[in-house]
This record gives structure tokens, sequence and C-alpha cells, in this order.
């Protein structure tokens, strides 16, 4: 910092210009959909979630940050991309004219401006950006040899979460491995599994409340809920369909095929409300093992059937009920369970293990970011 401190002194004594981004920066989108994507290719598809899929040819060859341009990630998600790649229609890729502007120091400058891109946006279904909100963007333009130092000292906070993902594969591989039995164990669909299935009803945001009955909308599950859970974030004083302990929520509309259907498990003891957009399955089995094999890589490539419309994927009941897992006894189902929540506290649990220290070091990293993108 100090020789930061130096550097700003010696080179910015009457403080830092800002100018416009349409001033130094190429805006634009891209021309594909989401149904283009590919798990496999030779080039990135940027869509409109942080997950990055792939085609067989590209759009644009060039330096550039990523944002989507509307949905849930609307100034959350950024990428970094140099090359070839490829981009959804509803996504804005950002590519820097000026030799002014450092494009790695502008990334990391976009990614403090979520207070200015969600007071401008406008929301209608969705939070969307339009492309005025961009080209009045306001950039901060100092010395170079300052944007380079910054980048530096950015760039090795964020080094230190490649352990955490490279865990979190770790996992996820060990995970396959434990729940693939080969013809031990019968392949059983859902539709067998459960005792029964049914939609939740509709929880609209001015909805949720202070005080009420625990509540869960399908957002929350994408965003808050991991393999399982025994706490809901939301509550409310209306609702009609309800799920309790034990019972697997699935989220049936989403913003990519990747995401689609994700799922978890209530642990908790109290009844709930689930919002629309949410199926219930009720069932006799462990419910931790039902929501470790629904996350496997398998489960995930069947529940991408999803159907894709108006720009939103979408699932549905006779859909799930299709979907096969490995269904071994009760009493291997709660062996493999306890491994799984030692592992997946190891890499999961914000409490205990690696991942509390690298929330410490993303605590870190985020007031040095604050201090070193204030201009």
């Amino acid at each position: 910092m100090t020789e930061l401190d130096r550097l700003i002194t010696e080179l910015c004594p009457n403080g830092v210009e800002f100018v416009k981004l349409e001033e130094v920066a190429h805006i634009g989108t891209g021309s594909s959909n989401t149904v283009d994507g590919l798990s496999e290719g030779l080039y990135p598809f940027f869509v409109r979630s942080q997950e990055v899929r792939y085609k067989n040819s590209y759009e644009f060859d060039e330096i550039a940050i990523i944002t989507s341009g509307d949905g849930v990630g609307v100034g959350k998600i950024f990428h970094y991309v140099e090359g070839k790649y490829a981009l959804h229609q509803r996504a804005y890729r950002i590519s820097i004219k000026d030799n002014r502007l450092d494009s790695r120091f502008y990334y990391y400058m976009l990614a403090t401006f979520y207070d200015y891109i969600s007071s401008n946006a406008y929301h209608a279904s969705v939070t969307s950006i339009r492309r005025p909100m961009l080209n009045n963007y306001p950039v901060p333009l100092p010395p170079l040899e300052v944007q380079c130092k910054i980048v530096q000292i950015l760039d090795n906070f964020t080094e230190l979460t490649a352990e955490l993902t490279a865990r979190k594969k770790q996992y996820n591989y060990y995970r396959d491995e434990l729940l693939t039995f080969g013809d031990n164990v019968p392949m059983v669909a859902l539709a067998d599994i459960a005792t029964e299935m049914y939609r939740g009803s509709g929880i609209k945001r001015d909805e949720v409340t202070e005080t009420g009955t625990p509540c869960v909308r399908y957002g929350e599950i994408y965003t808050t809920y991991n393999i399982w859970f025994d706490t809901c974030v939301s509550r409310t004083q209306t609702g009609s369909k309800t799920f309790e302990h034990g019972d697997i929520l699935f989220a049936i509309t989403g913003e990519s095929v990747e995401e689609i259907a994700k799922s978890c498990v209530y642990m908790g003891h109290e009844k709930c409300f689930a919002g629309g957009d949410i199926v219930v399955m009720k069932h006799s089995q462990n419910p931790k093992y039902i929501s470790y094999a629904l996350s496997t890589t398998n489960a995930h490539m069947q529940k991408s059937k999803g159907k894709v419309k108006s720009k939103v994927v979408h699932s549905s009941i006779p859909a799930l009920r299709e979907i096969a897992i490995p269904l071994p006894s009760l009493a291997e189902q709660e062996r493999i369970v306890s491994i799984l929540d030692r592992f997946d506290t190891l890499t999961t649990d914000i409490s205990s293990g690696l991942p509390a220290e690298i929330v410490a070091r993303q605590t870190q990293y985020e007031y040095y970011r604050d201090k070193l993108l204030t201009f």
C-alpha cells in the first residue's frame, strides 16, 4: 500500500478524471440464444449466468468484460475474457478502446458498481440494463501506473479462491464416484420414489414479511440454499401449498439449462409455504441421500432437458418424474450421507474447513478493493 500511496500522491495530486464508459469502450450484445450452448466446444459461450457454456463458432475475438443484461445476475455476474468467444443476445460485452484504461482494472472497477446498476435498472418481470445506463456509466481514469498496481494487488487476492475451486471439483468427483454403483444398485425413477409431487403457489416479493410462516421462493433455491437447509430466510402471511421435514424442493424455472431444476431438501421441523415455480416431492427415503443423488453430474444431465420458452428455461413435474437415481438400501443411504456430510463441511460450510479461510480472505479482498477503487 505504501508504494501505491506514493504513486497516487505523485501522479494524482489534483484527483482523478472521470469519463463516460461510451467514451473509452465499445459496448454491445451478442446474437446467440441459450439453446445454442454446448457442454463442450471450441469457444466459451457467455450467457446470463455465472456458468460458462461452449460453442463451436465464435462472434468476437478481443479482450472484454461480460455482464448480464437482465435476470437475477444483473450487476453481479461479470466475466473477463481474452480471445475468441460467443455471447448471448441479452448479455453485454464491454471492450476497452482507450489506451488510458487497463481492461483488467476496469473489470475490478465494474464489480464495485452494483449500487449504480441497481438504482438505474428497469424493473419489470425481471431487472434489466438498458444501453444508455452503460453509456453513461462513470469511469475513473487514474494514471496507468496506478491502475497496474491496483490490478497486481487485487489479482493476488483473487488467486486465493483457486484453492477452494480445486477442492470443490475434488468434492464433486468424489461425490459422483461414491454415488456410482454400476449394476449393484438399481436406477429408480423419481416417479417410483415419490409418494406425492405437487407445485407450490405464487408468493410475490411484496408478500414476503418480517413475521409469519416460513416460506421459500424459487429464486432462493438458486441463490441461498445448497444440498439441505433447516431454516427459511423468508416469511409470509400468505400461502397455500406447504412442505415439511424431509421434502425435496425443485426450482422449475431458471436462467439457464445448467441450473434448471436445482434441488435441495428441507431438514427443519416447521411447516413452510412453497412459492410458485417450486415442485415439492414427498418420499420415504433418506432425505439427504436423495438430495445428494440429485446433485450429481448424471442427475444434472437429466435435469438439463428443460424447455426454453420466452428466454427462460422451464421444467415440469412430468420431466422431474423421469429423472432416475441409484437407490441402495436405507442403511447404505445413511452411510453415504455420513461420508458426504463430512466432506461437504470441508468444502462448503462457512463455519469450518477451508471455506472459512476463503471467506476471511474474501472479506479482506473486498475491504481493500473498495479502498483502492474509491476515487
